[in-house]
């Protein structure tokens, strides 16, 4: 991305505290973003106008650490007599010199021109280049969209932390120096890069703390080297997916960190690349969540991409619950599929639900405990309910019981299990994805229906008791699992928020 800087922002930066802040901190902004800050030549000239020699010399010094934009586009060009038919030009020195800049941009030689100049301004409105001629305040603004949203929500014991701090002799990175030769140039670039990583250290005696789990991603825009190559767009590159504290569901909850970035960023694919063996477990579970092998990288690496934007046409020649699977976090919502209110107690769903906004951490979390059940995608809900109506690929509307009263967050069934009665039946289908101890399921009153099910969205906005009542969407306080229709799924759709993207009706 090209900015203009119009020289009176570094003027007014000399005179001004407030601005001069403001000018800073839009210079370490588009630095962040990647953007090129360039000055035109002509502009060079109002400082021949400023009579206050001191700043003169401050701000020419300044302008010359900034490109200059060079082969400018002339406004004078009889081709474009359009622009001058609608600006008007006046030969007088400062008239001349605003047209010339404006002119860059209607000629996309710049993507935007930041100037306090109104003049400039109101000929840009002229034009239609209101939307690219920038006052500081309004590129602040305007800018700030451009970073990229990592407010994510993970349990307390998964911290986000610079690459730097980590140790290059944990024995995490023993088989990845094994693999790749360049690995620890590669590891030292991105340190002094500034990158982050989601790091998971598990418990150790003593002070030594030992890495279980490690993700590192970034933002790519670039074309991949491969057969069959891979077109540039605008991808989430996982470059370090590994976890060897197992049994914990970290795996899944890294997959689900990753998409919700794709989500909150409007990034369209996943990819990694990865040396596949016999029986291996990261291509076993990323296969469940829709990663494909899609290339072969010059090292022999196979690359495997996951696709969050999907035509439509492709998912409805899949059954709903090949959908979810193939293509999570999409699901099918059309009239076929069901659509129930499942009640849940808010201690329960507060351990299902870890990325839950508003959850309160339990005890065991806030010491360093990770919940299993919360980090799944693929999560079950045990109940007495004697329902036998519930499909795969049905959806599910989880309702907080009291004192929350109200619906969540969304899932889509993958497999029903009614009448179990047998504990080690039941702990094969839920272990690991149920906030029951096989305690409570031994003690629990049988048979039980399990419902298999992935979690895909909490909803933007809750829909309250009073709200589905007055909706006609329940008639009071769910007991147990209840179908609702699908007009009054589309209420609840519409009134949560639930982002119809990632939706097929």
């Amino acid at each position: 991305m090209r900015i203009l800087f119009d020289t009176n922002v570094l003027i007014h930066r000399e005179d001004d505290r407030v601005i001069s802040s403001d000018v800073q901190e839009l210079q370490q902004l588009l630095n962040r973003i990647g953007a090129t800050i360039l000055v035109h030549p002509l502009s060079l000239n109002d400082l021949e106008n400023d009579k206050d020699t001191l700043r003169k010399e401050r701000v020419s010094s300044k302008i010359k650490t900034y490109i200059p934009l060079r082969s400018y586009p002339d406004p004078q060009n009889p081709e474009d007599n359009s622009f001058i038919n609608a600006v008007g030009i006046d030969y007088k020195g400062n008239d001349k010199i605003d047209t010339a800049i404006l002119y860059s941009v209607y000629k996309n030689a710049v993507d935007f021109l930041i100037t306090e100049d109104r003049g400039i301004h109101k000929k840009a409105e002229k034009v239609g280049l209101e939307d690219r001629v920038l006052l500081i305040a309004d590129a602040l603004q305007t800018f700030r969209t451009y970073l990229p949203v990592d407010e994510l929500i993970s349990p307390p014991a998964l911290e986000k932390v610079p690459v730097y701090t980590l140790d290059l002799s944990d024995p995490i990175f023993d088989s990845l120096k094994g693999q790749y030769p360049e690995f620890e140039s590669w590891f030292e670039k991105i340190s002094r890069q500034g990158r982050e990583c989601w790091v998971y250290y598990r418990d150790e005696i003593g002070d030594n703390k030992k890495i279980g789990a490690l993700l590192i991603y970034k933002e790519e825009n670039d074309p991949i080297d491969s057969q069959p190559p891979l077109s540039n767009e605008r991808r989430l590159k996982i470059s370090l997916f590994k976890v060897t504290y197992i049994g914990h569901k970290i795996g899944e909850l890294f997959i689900k960190l990753t998409i919700d970035y794709c989500i909150k960023n409007n990034i369209a694919s996943i990819y990694l690349t990865h040396f596949t063996e016999d029986n291996d477990q990261l291509i076993e579970l990323i296969s469940q969540y829709g990663f494909m092998k899609m290339s072969v990288n010059s090292r022999g690496e196979d690359i495997f991409v996951k696709e969050l934007v999907v035509d439509s046409e492709i998912l409805r020649s899949l059954t709903p619950l090949d959908i979810t699977r193939q293509f999570y976090p999409n699901f099918y919502d059309g009239p076929k599929a069901k659509k129930f209110v499942v009640p849940i107690y808010p201690q329960y769903h507060n351990r299902l639900f870890t990325d839950f906004l508003e959850r309160q951490p339990t005890q065991e979390e806030t010491s360093g405990e990770i919940l299993s059940e919360g980090n799944a995608i693929t999560k079950a809900y045990l109940s007495h309910s004697q329902i036998r109506k519930i499909d795969p690929g049905d959806i599910l509307l989880f309702y907080r019981t009291s004192p929350d009263q109200e619906i969540t967050s969304i899932g889509v069934v993958e497999s029903v299990h009614p009448g179990t009665s047998d504990n080690e039946e039941i702990m094969k289908l839920v272990a690991k994805r149920t906030v029951f101890s096989r305690k409570e399921i031994e003690d629990m009153r049988k048979p039980l229906i399990i419902i298999l099910f992935r979690h895909h969205f909490h909803l933007e906005d809750y829909l309250t008791l009073d709200e589905l009542t007055d909706l006609g969407v329940l008639a009071g306080a769910p007991q147990s699992i209840s179908e609702i229709s699908h007009e009054n799924y589309l209420r609840i759709k519409d009134i949560g928020h639930i982002d119809g993207r990632y939706t097929l009706d």
